[in-house]
């Protein structure tokens, strides 16, 4: 531990801030999301038995192709570069008025509280500020002139975790994630943390398998049946009554109240 101390307080020493930040967040990036989501699209093709036994929606005729999935993944490299262009314009801006990081970066750790407070601040802002967009993009016109295209796959793979509208990309993959540890002005090792946990669950999400006790359960759902399941977390959902359990019980009792009027 003094070890990782003292060689994280010679790179806060020897670095600028914003450099620090800015390609610290790219590391945490590609390891965080490429990393997992490559290895979890990766099973269908080198252990397809094992992948099949594991799928939430199991039917061939819902798998999408490999053309798909290749066309996915330069639709998520895209919106990854349209992510950095993003960090280095806000660098540059910065820069400019002479504005300092957004973060805290100081040679020393957060303390184990500090850290832990700071996250579950970042990931209950951020699961409100998901469902928000996420709700917003539901409605017919942002529907069907940008979300439609996320929704291209009602059998998800993990890539598909940031297969998007470039609109969506900035509206509901990034700054709902983004606001939360800047508003708080968190440290950095914080908001990596967070960053990393974010990528880890929204490829995981979306992976289409059972794994980590049905983690993928509830986003899946959201993709089969197109309604539902808006935040990320799932507890807004249970809370506003949007859970996709939820919305079927009002279903089902909204056409038994109409056989009894009929």
């Amino acid at each position: 531990m003094a070890s990782t101390q003292a060689a994280w307080a010679s790179i806060v020493n020897s670095y600028p801030a914003p450099k620090i930040e800015f390609y610290g967040t790219l590391v945490v990036q590609i390891l965080f999301f490429w990393v997992p989501a490559l290895l979890y699209t990766a099973l269908d093709h080198f252990l397809p038995d094992y992948s099949s036994r594991h799928k939430l929606q199991p039917s061939p005729a819902k798998q999408p192709t490999s053309s798909q999935i290749r066309h996915c993944f330069f639709v998520v490299a895209r919106n990854q570069v349209q992510n950095t262009l993003i960090g280095l314009l806000m660098r540059y801006l910065a820069s400019s008025l002479n504005k300092p990081s957004s973060f805290k970066i100081t040679a020393t750790f957060p303390s184990a509280f500090e850290f832990t407070r700071d996250f579950l601040l970042c990931w209950t802002l951020r699961e409100i500020l998901f469902y928000i967009a996420h709700r917003a993009l539901h409605t017919s016109y942002l529907y069907k002139r940008i979300h439609k295209i996320h929704h291209e796959f009602t059998a998800p793979v993990a890539l598909s975790a940031q297969y998007a509208h470039p609109v969506e990309q900035l509206m509901a993959n990034t700054l709902p994630i983004a606001i939360p540890p800047v508003m708080l002005k968190v440290n950095v090792l914080t908001m990596w943390g967070f960053l990393a946990y974010q990528l880890v669950e929204t490829a995981s999400v979306h992976s289409g398998f059972d794994f980590w006790a049905g983690w993928a359960k509830h986003h899946d759902a959201h993709h089969e049946k197109f309604v539902g399941n808006y935040g990320a977390a799932g507890w807004l959902d249970l809370v506003v009554g949007t859970d996709v359990e939820t919305l079927g019980s009002k279903k089902m009792a909204g056409k038994g109240k109409g056989k009894k009027e009929a």
